[in-house]
């Protein structure tokens, strides 16, 4: 039995893509992409349906929304080239726009980073997965194009104890923004979560008494619980008292964070707020929400918590994922290189003339 909730999200995926605009040549297109959707059989019809069915799979909105940004670069690609149909594409084709991607120059010169091709290429990939398996096509092109190798970079340096106090002394407390926006920083710091999640936090969330808040619909549409320390319940109950009844505008609202609207925060206008602060904080660098959650996973490891307690709390599938971050802490080593370097320790005493035994 399919509930009214349920009735809605199907029409609000459905709406999103059925809904599009006319395409000046005919057929329809999301944002005016200037695709040419004349022939029906031609890939920039059938790209639609691949998203409807990633879709129905239960794909979040964002990778579906990045899936189409990707696969309409490379179809425009192709139509420039007179290539319409997925028949028309050989994989010598498939190797001449990667070649053509490791060329390319963005119009600040730089070209464009291996992630970004790597995931242009896992778009086509997959799309002509799916017309195989649908018997638009006999034989799969892509299936034998070799990826990029990627590259090995390490996070951003977290931020020092004392510069993540400086930062959370910046917001204005004795005004209901500036209380919601301490209480944001210390949530990030005390619980790693991602902006997105912090901004679908609803009240129900949080489970003070327990010490724990509920991170609904993470990254891969997982849910995880995880702990929240004292002094960040403390301003958040601060601000529930003090703050939040001021920027309410309908008591229906369950967001926990408000905007000054009384509206839910977007994952936009969260990362301009923290940017904002760490600018102010003159730190020397950039950063915004993710910084938090670099500088909390770093400083638990090298206060000695288990990386599987970190990947728990961070909602990593892969413990791969968050090993990284013990490459960026160092505190162990440098001890290690301090003890063990000869360089680093004393040098012998000498004797002094005439003091040899004879």
């Amino acid at each position: 039995m399919i509930n009214s909730k349920t009735n809605k999200q199907w029409r609000n995926v459905l709406g999103a893509l059925q809904a599009r605009p006319k395409d000046r040549r005919g057929g329809d297109t999301a944002h005016d992409d200037g695709l040419n959707r004349s022939d029906p059989q031609s890939m920039a019809r059938l790209y639609e349906s691949y998203l409807e069915h990633l879709a129905v799979r239960n794909y979040s909105g964002r990778t579906v929304s990045a899936r189409r940004s990707t696969l309409q670069q490379f179809i425009r690609w192709c139509q420039e080239r007179d290539l319409y149909r997925p028949q028309d594409v050989t994989r010598p084709i498939i190797e001449s726009y990667q070649r053509w991607m490791f060329r390319f120059r963005q119009p600040n010169g730089k070209p464009l980073s291996v992630v970004t091709q790597h995931q242009r290429l896992t778009s086509m990939k997959g799309f002509f997965k799916w017309l195989c398996r649908n018997q638009h096509l006999l034989h799969n092109p892509a299936s034998e194009i070799e990826m990029p190798r990627s590259e090995h970079r390490l996070p951003q340096s977290p931020m020092s104890l004392q510069e993540v106090e400086s930062v959370l002394s910046l917001p204005r407390l004795g005004e209901p923004l500036g209380l919601r926006d301490r209480a944001i920083m210390e949530t990030l710091y005390s619980t790693a979560i991602r902006r997105s999640e912090l901004c679908r936090l609803a009240l129900s969330d949080l489970s003070a008494d327990r010490g724990l808040l509920n991170v609904r619909q993470g990254k891969g549409k997982k849910d995880r619980v995880v702990p929240i320390g004292g002094r960040a319940l403390a301003w958040i109950g601060k601000y529930l008292n003090e703050g939040r009844p001021h920027l309410e505008v309908d008591p229906s609202q369950r967001a926990l964070f408000l905007s000054g609207y009384g509206e839910a925060l977007t994952p936009d206008h969260l990362s301009r707020l923290i940017a904002q602060y760490i600018e102010k904080a003159n730190l020397g660098r950039k950063g915004s929400c993710h910084l938090f959650r670099h500088t909390c996973a770093t400083l638990m490891l090298e206060n000695g918590a288990d990386i599987r307690y970190i990947q728990q709390l961070l909602g990593h599938a892969k413990l791969e994922t968050t090993s990284i971050y013990t490459e960026v802490t160092v505190r162990q080593l440098q001890k290690i290189h301090g003890l063990t370097h000869p360089a680093e320790q004393p040098l012998p005493a000498t004797p002094k003339p005439g003091t040899l035994e004879p």
